[in-house]
């Protein structure tokens, strides 16, 4: 962060995106129509989570990060931050939405001054299950817009515009992973069967429900430090995993999912089984 302006950040909390049929609308108070124009100010290198996919729950809240930097045409200055604003934003579909203010997951944010012409911005989008999603279709890629705006003197909005920043983001749902083997313990060279489920957020029910799958069945020798995979599994439609394997030292069993374009990755916990 550039020393200038570190102890005296300019923060803009507000609310900010996306097509979320049905998302809760929450919004900074509603500006005046304005003619859309350019306004002359650049937002660049935007980042969002680490470039990493966004993989969500049903219940916890998620603060995925975000940064950017915002360069200011001649005649604005970042000594004068409420003079404009300029913020990311996520939206789905092939068009701009009209108004990102509306469908709203809301982002916070500080920046911080580099010169008299450009800044440097951090913060996170704010995205809570219950509220923000209620499709499972959100888990797709989204694409990041921006929002611009200039401001007169009385507070009254000059010029705003909406642009398409380069890169997506992929909104992914949480998944899980359950395991157990028996019979417990059991006989070397006997069968041993292992059982499991995947799941997967359902942003509908705001329950986990099970989902068809590959899965890695996994092993850990007693005193071992890595895991080998034995044999790949598909789940059933109701994400049910079982196979049998022959049971020859005492270890650890679990599976592991890599998860898809629209699924986050999920391990089991392990099981231990002692072999006799």
């Amino acid at each position: 962060m550039n020393a200038g302006r570190s102890r005296n950040p300019r923060s803009r909390r507000s609310g900010v995106v996306v097509a979320v049929a049905g998302a809760v609308v929450l919004t900074t108070v509603t500006a005046p129509p304005a003619q859309a124009a350019p306004t002359g100010i650049v937002v660049s290198n935007v980042v969002v989570n680490n470039g990493k996919p966004i993989v969500v729950g049903t219940k916890e809240a998620k603060e995925p990060p975000v940064t950017f930097e915002v360069s200011l045409p001649p005649g604005l200055s970042t000594s004068k931050p409420f003079a404009y604003d300029a913020k990311p934003f996520l939206y789905r579909g092939a068009k701009l939405p009209k108004d990102p203010d509306n469908d709203s997951l809301r982002v916070g944010y500080t920046c911080y001054q580099v010169n008299d012409r450009k800044e440097r911005c951090e913060g996170a989008f704010f995205i809570d299950p219950p509220y923000d999603l209620d499709s499972n279709g959100d888990a797709t890629t989204w694409k990041i817009g921006l929002t611009l705006r200039l401001w007169k003197p009385n507070g009254q909005l000059k010029a705003e515009e909406f642009k398409t920043a380069p890169g997506t983001v992929q909104l992914k749902r949480w998944a899980k992973a359950a395991v157990n083997a028996s019979p417990e313990p059991v006989k070397k060279g006997k069968k041993l069967t292992v059982t499991g489920k995947l799941t997967r957020a359902d942003w509908v029910k705001h329950t986990y429900t099970g989902v068809a799958g590959s899965a890695r069945l996994q092993f850990r020798k007693k005193g071992s430090s890595a895991y080998t995979t034995v044999k790949t599994v598909k789940s059933n439609s109701t994400g049910a995993l079982k196979t049998t394997v022959t049971a020859s030292a005492d270890g650890y069993w679990r599976w592991t999912h890599n998860g898809s374009s629209t699924t986050g990755p999920a391990t089991s916990t392990a099981d231990f089984v002692d072999v006799r």
